[in-house]
């Protein structure tokens, strides 16, 4: 990370989630913050709670399994209950006290788990609110994400100058750094290259050796890591399952309970294909992702040198980033749009990303390792406005070059950095 890309150390880093944070806690009794480990979780919660129970530590683990009930009422609200899935009872406890009393800012919780595979039920349906915590974007890690970039907002404008305007001059070896360090929180405000990469590899060790027993019991550690490794090296991928199955030699029902642990420990997501009646030959398949950009990376031992010697591993981790930069801030925006890829049968069209809103309106996403896009790179989203006409509301092709240009009607050529400028 070069000059113009490095944060400003604070006790406090400024996360996406805090505004939204602060007024559920105004008008709602609970809160569960939910994402991978080490992303920020607890540091955030902490900031709004009056009082801290760690239920990974056995001493306070103990005293509530006790008495769940009378252990919440010793304690200063909002009260934060941290790792809260270590002891499952305790939800019942919070929906008890809520049912009695549901006067807003009493709990958060926070959990890197999806806690129903681990528990018979979610008896916090209507009561605690679920919030997504994802490891930092760009934003944060500059500080500004108590700035409204109002980037989803812009995607549905349809006013491509949006996208306009002075951004950091950073090229392709900028980007790929940027990647390769990836967004949680320790390794990238705290760590240098060499320390980050040694925190990756305890991470990924935690994963599979200690994380997925919790969701999986029994689970075969070391086939579940050759697993793991070849969903890192197919991150943003529409992904043929016979080559996985191939290549940790495994059947079908297993992968499909891997995946599932990735996905339940929230370190993978997978980003379904766009459907419409109006369109044909529509390619069904979602597509794979490794949460993190720098997370990948580390599993595969791909350093930026490695990266940028190789246009397949540059194509997935940009990809891998910049759907990184997006997903927090559509999750937590008002517009809440879903994110869906798209592919079209024998390959012949594609789009990395599409944003569909509420009302039908989408826009599309293309990443480019190229410093000069043009009108040929814009075939894609060319073909998805004309099909759609007044729903396609902007195109974005991404790219690492410096300068923002039109292409053609309501599609753009920008730089990557203008998702955070």
């Amino acid at each position: 990370m070069d000059a113009a890309t490095t944060p400003t150390i604070s006790s406090y880093q400024p996360r996406l989630v805090d505004s939204y944070l602060e007024s559920v806690l105004a008008s709602l009794p609970a809160v569960s913050l939910i994402g991978p480990r080490a992303c920020g979780k607890s540091t955030t919660a902490a900031r709004f709670a009056a009082s801290t129970v760690h239920l990974d530590s056995p001493a306070e683990a103990g005293y509530f399994q006790a008495d769940p009930d009378a252990a919440l009422r010793r304690f200063a609200e909002p009260v934060l209950l941290d790792e809260w899935q270590e002891v499952p009872q305790v939800l019942g406890a919070v929906k008890r006290a809520v049912d009695a009393e549901p006067r807003p800012g009493r709990f958060i919780l926070t959990g890197s788990v999806r806690t129903e595979i681990t528990t018979n039920s979610w008896p916090g349906t209507g009561r605690v609110i679920r919030c997504p915590v994802f490891p930092m974007t760009v934003r944060e890690v500059l500080g500004h994400a108590d700035r409204n970039s109002g980037l989803i907002e812009r995607f549905y404008s349809g006013d491509v100058t949006s996208f306009s305007g002075a951004t950091p001059a950073l090229d392709i070896n900028d980007y790929v750094n940027l990647a390769v360090r990836g967004g949680f929180p320790d390794a990238v405000l705290n760590r240098d290259a060499t320390a980050s990469a040694l925190w990756f590899g305890n991470y990924a060790d935690e994963i599979t050796h200690r994380d997925a027993e919790l969701v999986r019991q029994g689970i075969d550690s070391n086939r579940f890591a050759a697993y793991l490794d070849a969903i890192a090296s197919l991150t943003a991928g529409v992904v043929d399952d016979a080559t996985i199955l191939e290549a940790v030699r495994i059947d079908r029902r297993t992968a499909n309970a891997y995946w599932m642990v990735l996905q339940n420990l929230f370190i993978a997501q997978a980003i379904p294909a766009w459907w419409s009646s109006h369109l044909t030959r529509l390619v069904g398949t979602e597509k794979k992702y490794l949460i993190d950009s720098g997370l990948a990376a580390a599993i595969l031992g791909l350093t930026p040198d490695a990266v940028v010697r190789d246009s397949n591993w540059i194509g997935r981790l940009l990809d891998t980033f910049v759907v990184a930069q997006i997903r927090p801030e559509a999750a937590l925006s008002l517009q809440r749009p879903k994110l869906h890829h798209l592919r079209t049968k024998a390959d012949r069209h594609e789009l990395d990303l599409v944003l569909e809103f509420n009302d039908g309106a989408v826009a599309g996403i293309e990443i480019k390792a190229t410093s000069a896009p043009d009108i040929s790179d814009a075939k894609h989203l060319r073909w998805f406005r004309d099909e759609l006409g007044e729903r396609f509301r902007m195109g974005v092709i991404f790219h690492t070059g410096p300068y923002d240009f039109q292409l053609d009607d309501r599609i753009i050529a920008a730089p990557i950095s203008s998702l955070w400028a």
